[in-house]
């Protein structure tokens, strides 16, 4: 039995395409195989993952449990020696 084969022939016109065709040029002949193999996997999980994500913030929104907090930053003072640095550039 035969192994399947795969071709890509990337439309030129097409910026996606060439960008594809760039990135695969630059992977080591005999680890192009895996690299497809692993982008391909990567796809896929990255698609299980955002409905994973997806699910549990509709569960969340259903209990209303999220809670929304707000960072306030009390301004900090600045030290002494910045400010007569910055005196001292403006007498300048």
């Amino acid at each position: 039995m035969k192994r399947p084969v795969f071709s890509f022939r990337p439309n030129r016109k097409d910026r996606n395409h060439r960008k594809a065709w760039s990135i695969l040029e630059k992977v080591p002949e005999g680890e192009k195989s895996q690299f497809l193999v692993d982008a391909i996997l990567f796809y896929d999980q990255a698609d299980a993952l955002e409905q994973l994500i997806r699910k549990s913030v509709r569960e969340e929104l259903k209990c209303g449990d999220m809670r929304q907090t707000v960072a306030t930053a009390e301004p900090e003072e600045l030290p002494d020696q910045v400010l007569d640095f910055i005196s001292m550039l403006q007498e300048e």
